[in-house]
């Protein structure tokens, strides 16, 4: 069973076994949409969530107490890939993007994603190249014509200017 990374327990919160957690998705109410969590192994049931500074603060069913909290500190928080949820037209996973090749339609292949930048306005597509330079393109209509997650593929346009070789 494959398991996706979606958080790490940074502190306990309080006496009763409280787990604060540093989120990577952008929908922090995830975790009230989740039965359970995996964490080191383990499946916990998420009894209740509430929220502080915009972190997902956990009670889990077992861990009742700040020693046994503790104890998850610096832990990953996993789901199955049965709990992801579906995701609307045009929009992917980050774990889907990376690694994808990036081809331009003037300049032909220009590398691979290695990282997705999450801002407040768009996403950046962080893109290698063979030579090692990072090129950040737009998440936007206007560059990204076409994301083929099957093929691992994604087909750009941009504009003259964008790249060192231009």
């Amino acid at each position: 069973m494959e398991l996706i990374e979606i958080g790490k327990i940074v502190s306990s919160v309080g006496l009763k076994g409280q787990i604060k957690v540093y989120h990577y998705t952008d929908y922090k109410e995830r975790f009230e949409e989740l039965g359970e969590i995996t964490v080191d192994g383990d499946v916990y049931k998420i009894d209740a969530v509430r929220y502080a500074k915009r972190q997902p603060v956990l009670s889990l069913h077992g861990i009742d107490s700040r020693e046994k909290a503790d104890k998850l500190r610096g832990k990953s928080v996993c789901i199955t890939q049965k709990q992801l949820r579906i995701l609307p037209e045009d929009t992917y996973y980050v774990r889907d993007l990376k690694g994808c090749s990036v081809i331009d339609e003037k300049r032909g292949m220009l590398g691979t994603i290695s990282d997705v930048i999450q801002n407040s306005s768009h996403d950046l597509y962080e893109v290698e190249t063979e030579s090692k330079n990072k090129i950040l393109i737009p998440a936007v209509a206007e560059f990204v014509k076409k994301v083929d997650i099957a093929e691992k593929h994604i087909e750009v346009s941009l504009i003259e200017g964008f790249t060192d070789e231009d």
